[in-house]
């Protein structure tokens, strides 16, 4: 005999549409505590499964079946599952069919999907040689092009899911191709006034950063914009004097001598100073932070900062810019 629940997953696919839709509803509701969750995991594989059918309908329907996968997606083995069954690919074929309020409820499913290794490779296809890459393409075009950070967004976390795939070996390497130049794009957004569209801007940067011992070039291709994105939320609160920008690029010296907007948040500046420590690590790296009067924007801004995470964070990039440059003063020195 069926148990209430088993009857009530029955219901997900009732013809009456006001079944269909109490029965939704209910879902969402257990699935926003824990022992609800911990009932509706033993028929996960059919609850999955009918939930995902309901996210193609309407918006009364697929909404809430939109809330409670991501509500069940926050289980490492229920957004196992779901990788495997195909979720991202349900996700990705309907993300621009449906409306705003449920186009954003699968992209944030896709953030906790791709917090799983199995979810990143899914995402990036590749094992789909003539598919690889199209599914993160589509993404980066759309949070490139769309309304950058205003309220209601349905693109606003698509940020987070490149920080997810940037996590991976194969993700950064993706990224970093010059033939596509989809980071390049992915830094141009830092100008939103959104924190959490930097968030995902810095954080993409900061990972791709890892790969800079054998892709240094590729990244140092974006410098235009790397720069200003990595310089301007460690730069400090001073309007610079002109004998320090005219050592800079034109893009960084003319937005450090007038007055501008700081970055409240020290988690930001925490990533963007292991992004440099990432590329100073390298000699090429070092000769071009140089090359832009780095160090000295790095000086004035440590002098405003008051946060103990991202002063620790100054002084690790400041002790490997003095450490190195002994090394190679000694170095010509040696070879003189």
């Amino acid at each position: 005999m069926a148990t209430e629940l088993e009857e009530l997953i029955d219901f997900l696919t009732s013809p009456s549409p006001p079944v269909k839709r109490a029965a939704v509803d209910i879902v969402r509701g257990l699935t926003g505590s824990d022992d609800g969750l911990q009932s509706l995991n033993r028929y996960s594989n059919v609850l999955l499964a009918k939930l995902a059918q309901l996210l193609g309908e309407s918006k009364e329907v697929s909404e809430p079946a939109g809330e409670s996968l991501i509500n069940l997606s926050q289980d490492p083995n229920l957004a196992g599952k779901m990788v495997s069954m195909g979720m991202i690919k349900t996700a990705m074929d309907l993300l621009y069919k449906q409306d705003t309020v449920v186009a954003c409820l699968l992209v944030m499913l896709l953030v906790n999907l791709t917090q799983l290794d199995a979810g990143i490779t899914s995402l990036l296809q590749t094992e789909d040689e003539k598919m690889h890459g199209l599914y993160v393409m589509k993404l980066v075009r759309s949070f490139c092009t769309s309304t950058n950070g205003k309220k209601g967004d349905p693109f606003e976390h698509v940020g987070s899911i490149l920080v997810n795939i940037s996590k991976m070996e194969a993700g950064r390497k993706f990224l970093l191709d010059p033939k596509r130049g989809l980071l390049k794009q992915i830094i141009r957004q830092f100008d939103s006034t959104s924190a959490l569209w930097k968030k995902g801007v810095l954080g993409t940067i900061r990972n791709c950063c890892f790969e800079a011992e054998t892709q240094l070039p590729n990244i140092l291709l974006t410098s235009e914009f790397l720069w200003p994105a990595l310089l301007l939320p460690v730069a400090g609160n001073k309007v610079y004097k002109e004998e320090d920008t005219s050592k800079m690029p034109r893009e960084l010296g003319t937005a450090l001598s007038i007055e501008r907007e700081t970055i409240c948040d020290p988690e930001i500046r925490v990533q963007t100073l292991e992004a440099i420590y990432l590329i100073i690590l390298q000699e090429a790296g070092r000769r071009a932070f140089w090359s832009i009067n780095g160090p000295r924007i790095l000086q004035v801004g440590y002098e405003d900062e008051e946060d103990p995470k991202v002063m620790e964070a100054y002084e690790r990039v400041g002790a490997l810019l003095v450490e190195s440059n002994g090394v190679e003063e000694q170095s010509i020195e040696t070879s003189t």
